[in-house]
C-alpha cells in the first residue's frame, strides 16, 4: 500500500517504514508530524485531495544538506562571485498510512 503526499510543493510517493527527505519543517526530533494532503492512497483519486485521509511520521532527524558551489564569472572583465548554498531539510519516518 502507498500514497502520493502534497508537501513543501512537490509530489512524494511514500509507503510504511519509508524514509523521506522533505524541506525543513519546525517541529522537534521525535515529534509525530501528520500530513493530511493526500493525493492518491488505497486506489482513491482526490479532487484534488482525499478526504479524511493521513499520512502520519515521526522526524527522526533536522539537518543541513551538502553544500552547492554556486560560481559567476564574466569572462570580459575580472568580476568573480563564489558563495555556497546549505539547504534545510527534515527527515521523516513514515509510521502510518490511514484513509
Amino acid at each position: 500500500m502507498f500514497a502520493i503526499i502534497k508537501t513543501s510543493g512537490r509530489q512524494l510517493k511514500v509507503e510504511k517504514d519509508q524514509t523521506i527527505f522533505v524541506e525543513k519543517i519546525d517541529k522537534n526530533e521525535g515529534e509525530t508530524i501528520t500530513f493530511t494532503d493526500i493525493l492518491f492512497i488505497n486506489g482513491k483519486i482526490g479532487t484534488p485531495y482525499v478526504e479524511n485521509a493521513s499520512v502520519t511520521g515521526i522526524i527522526e532527524k533536522q539537518g543541513k544538506a551538502k553544500k552547492i558551489v554556486v560560481y559567476r564569472h564574466n569572462p570580459k572583465s575580472t568580476h568573480k562571485r563564489k558563495l555556497g548554498h546549505r539547504q534545510l531539510f527534515t527527515k521523516v519516518k513514515i509510521t502510518e498510512l490511514k484513509g
